[in-house]
């Protein structure tokens, strides 16, 4: 009996009782990211898991622990893909300090867009804490062939765009090709897609022009981003235009901001997007989480009916600067002086937000508004549309489970972007070889504080957030001195 014992013993101490292989391999990884409560909307993950980071990239994900030189302890976080804002105006180091407090990974001006790509992001100049892009911007290109000006971005060190003629004169047959031109060479040039501020110049863009930009769309199968002209209190006939250009033409296209065009008629806008989709076209949506608009004073909507179009008056709308609420004296006051003022006008509802986000085809989107100091005021939508998503929808009146807002601000922004940007593809979702672009966040507290009045006031309850595989925010603070932000649309890997 001693003697099997002694063997067994000798076994044990040789084989059994050493090290497994598994422990003897295993990696030793950059980061790990222990404990957390894992959400991919991608397939439908939710459970508690570890994830590794190598370089810029998920490299492991796993039940068991994983060894690393650094280690995350993320018990009771939320670790989702970092949040994807698919319309935001503001590429300055304060406005990115803002998304970034805000769980934003990825800002992208779709909407209004550049042309050209190097002429975004041009506050940049120290480098980028958060990823960056834009569309093609053909404000920018109409400006350049109706005025042979270059005017890339909808703002600059000089202030805001000035269109003399390309917002209101219709174009000839040789401008509008000039134009074409001009927007493949944009997309060439890596623009995400085609940025059509239709609303913008309602009366320059005639039926032929639009039709060219349709035609452009369905040739590079590049989506447009189109804020669409607007009716009267909801009048769907600017969606109907551009639903049928899409279906005729087959051209990816992206309504923003839904609620503030559709306004009480946002049902029955929905179901004209779902029956198109179902019958072959390829329509997406988006929308922000607040019951205002915010744009310039001098925009052509201001220069229409707009009190009947927004149902509102002169003392629905702030002076953005000063959060005053105008009257008709200070109204016409700001227009004559200074166009290119931003204001803030409320005509918004909550129920219409309601009903936008609890459909599961709806992307949040911020339509951030341009923050160059904390001494001139915005709209909040910049500064908390994401965890006010995820703290009064989610968290406070359960509108959607936290997986269906998660998948409204990362895996459906990367679907819907990855055909034209395939770099996109590696975002959006928790996957071995995803970019490791993670925000982590604790659901409890997460929450909004910025107001109309007081707008500057950082989101709280974003713990850590990871870009490119760097750290940004360790503990809720944001890291001095990393810029782990790329200009996407000018990267040699799209």
């Amino acid at each position: 009996m001693k003697k099997i014992i002694s063997y067994s013993f000798l076994y044990c101490l040789l084989f059994a009782c050493g090290p497994s292989n598994d422990q003897v391999d295993q990696p030793i990884y950059e980061i790990v990211i222990q404990n957390g409560r894992v959400i991919n909307p991608a397939n439908q993950t939710d459970k508690i898991l570890h994830i590794a980071i190598q370089a810029d990239t998920i490299a492991a994900i796993s039940a068991t622990a994983l060894k690393g030189e650094k280690i995350i302890d993320a018990t009771n976080l939320i670790v989702a893909p970092g949040f994807i804002d698919i319309h935001s105006h503001t590429p300055t180091p304060l406005g990115q300090y803002f998304q970034l407090k805000d769980g934003v990974t990825t800002a992208l001006d779709l909407e209004a867009g550049a042309f050209p790509q190097s002429g975004y992001g041009q506050f940049l100049t120290k480098g980028a804490p958060i990823h960056h892009g834009a569309s093609v911007g053909y404000f920018a290109i109409r400006i350049k062939v109706m005025e042979g000006k270059d005017e890339p971005y909808i703002f600059s060190a000089k202030g805001g765009i000035h269109p003399e003629i390309a917002f209101t004169q219709q174009a000839t047959a040789t401008q509008i090709e000039e134009m074409r031109s001009l927007l493949h060479k944009g997309l060439d040039e890596g623009g995400i897609g085609i940025g059509l501020l239709l609303d913008y110049m309602d009366s320059a863009v005639n039926a032929d022009e639009l039709k060219m930009i349709f035609e452009v769309a369905a040739e590079r199968k590049a989506p447009i981003w189109t804020h669409i002209r607007r009716g009267v209190q909801g009048d769907p006939a600017g969606l109907e235009e551009v639903i049928t250009l899409s279906q005729s033409l087959k051209a990816p296209l992206h309504i923003c901001h839904l609620q503030a065009n559709a306004m009480g008629n946002i049902e029955s806008w929905l179901k004209k997007i779902e029956v198109a989709n179902n019958n072959g076209a390829d329509i997406s949506v988006e929308m922000y989480p607040y019951t205002a608009g915010s744009t310039s004073i001098g925009a052509d909507v201001f220069t229409r009916d707009w009190q009947n179009i927004f149902g509102i008056t002169y003392e629905d709308v702030q002076w953005s600067d000063t959060g005053e609420y105008l009257t008709k004296a200070t109204f016409e006051k700001y227009q004559k002086e200074q166009p290119s003022g931003i204001i803030i006008h409320h005509y918004g509802n909550e129920d219409w937000n309601r009903i936008g986000l609890r459909n599961p085809a709806v992307m949040i989107a911020s339509d951030a508004m341009p923050v160059v100091s904390r001494d001139k005021k915005v709209t909040p939508r910049g500064i908390g549309t994401f965890s006010k998503v995820l703290a009064k929808y989610v968290r406070e009146e359960q509108l959607m489970s936290l997986s269906e807002a998660i998948a409204k601000m990362t895996y459906l922004p990367a679907k819907r972007l990855e055909g034209i940007a395939p770099a996109f593809a590696k975002k959006g979702r928790i996957a071995i070889g995803a970019d490791a672009d993670l925000t982590i966040f604790d659901a409890t507290k997460i929450q909004d504080h910025g107001t109309y009045e007081n707008p500057y006031q950082e989101s709280t309850g974003i713990e850590y957030v990871f870009i490119g595989g760097k750290q940004v925010i360790a503990k809720g603070e944001v890291l001095d001195g990393v810029f782990a932000g790329r200009h996407l649309s000018l990267s040699p890997i799209r």
